[in-house]
């Protein structure tokens, strides 16, 4: 079982730490780990966010835990060496297409949600985002116009065959939930939704056991606030995904509590190759500050556990020792507590 850890900048590095104790203490057979550089930190030794020796290390490895990249001294940079291209990066050069991101409400938290505590206990949804089309990875410049104007542009697209892997999996994950698949679109104004909802229409003809809706974007992200129990699994692309995922964050109370796995089709001897991140950024005001909440890096393992390695009583073990400190009173500041990372890192241990 070789994994590769990636830290990358600001908070990374104090996260993964401790999720990367958790993994240890489980004291699984032939485990071995890997670090590399990405991000800020990899441009400042080797010129690029994503040297090539760190994208061999992944590839060499089962699965890749990666905590954040972003760093303000880097954004004057020319958009290819800035720190988040290491993350574009990594989902296209290792065809990491589908990004699953859980959100639920832990008890005794619905008084930190955004909603109102009879909302949001009742938050219990999966995002599948897209990860390697749309604005993110499609051409871009700025150039003058006939007026003299700077414009900034970005093109949006989608072939059939990138929405139709998505919607497999969006329906797959479905059908090992609740069975419902929302659709997130805009069809009524741009093509390339009118696109993906038609495929995704397409592919819902294979799995009649599933339940298919569609909404678009805007109404999405407002049912989301007023009614987020009508939601199961929602299926969107890149950007709207993105979005929709923060925005399910602050439903649930935290940033700090998301964990995500961004997942393929190659498959290794254990399971899915996956790369698996907590959905919160560098946070470069807190870093090096002890500050940061490591569960949404320990719940990434958690979901590395199930999906790369098959190991579902040991995930079970990982989300129950998160659950039990929250219930127990375990707080970070971004909780309304003062624990600190270090000290958030064992309590989930001693409940390991």
């Amino acid at each position: 079982m070789k994994i590769a850890v990636f830290p990358g900048d600001g908070i990374g590095a104090e996260v993964t730490r401790e999720a990367v104790r958790v993994l240890e203490a489980l004291d699984l057979s032939g485990l071995t780990l890997f670090e590399g550089d990405v991000g800020a930190i990899a441009y400042k030794r080797h010129g690029h966010p994503l040297p090539a020796e760190t994208l061999d290390m992944a590839k060499a490895c089962d699965a890749v835990l990666f905590g954040a990249v972003g760093d303000p001294s880097c954004d004057n940079l020319e958009r290819r060496l800035r720190p988040e291209q290491a993350v574009l990066g990594l989902r296209s050069e290792l065809g990491l297409f589908a990004n699953l991101r859980p959100a639920t409400v832990f008890r005794g938290l619905e008084d930190m949600s955004g909603l109102k505590p009879e909302l949001a206990r009742t938050i219990d949804m999966l995002i599948v985002r897209e990860l390697n089309g749309d604005v993110y990875f499609g051409d871009k410049g700025m150039r003058t116009t006939d007026d003299g104007q700077r414009e900034g542009w970005d093109m949006m697209s989608y072939s059939e065959s990138e929405v139709r892997r998505i919607a497999h999996a969006g329906f797959r994950a479905a059908q090992k939930r609740g069975s419902r698949l929302c659709s997130v679109d805009k069809a009524n104004v741009l093509e390339t939704s009118q696109l993906w909802r038609d495929v995704v229409v397409e592919v819902a003809s294979e799995y009649s056991d599933v339940e298919l809706t569609h909404m678009y974007v805007d109404n999405a992200a407002m049912q989301m606030v007023k009614d987020p129990s009508q939601f199961d699994v929602v299926l969107a692309g890149n950007l709207f995904g993105d979005i929709l995922s923060d925005l399910a964050s602050m439903c649930v109370g935290s940033i700090g509590l998301l964990a995500s796995a961004s997942l393929g089709e190659r498959q290794t001897e254990f399971g899915t190759f996956g790369l698996y991140e907590p959905i919160h950024g560098s946070a470069p005001d807190i870093a090096g500050q002890g500050l940061a909440n490591p569960m949404a890096t320990i719940l990434s393992v958690a979901m590395m556990l199930r999906h790369s390695f098959g190991l579902e009583e040991q995930a079970a073990r990982v989300e129950a020792a998160v659950s039990k400190a929250l219930a127990d009173g375990i707080r970070g500041g971004d909780l309304g507590g003062d624990l600190g990372t270090a000290a958030i890192g064992d309590a989930v241990l001693e409940r390991l």
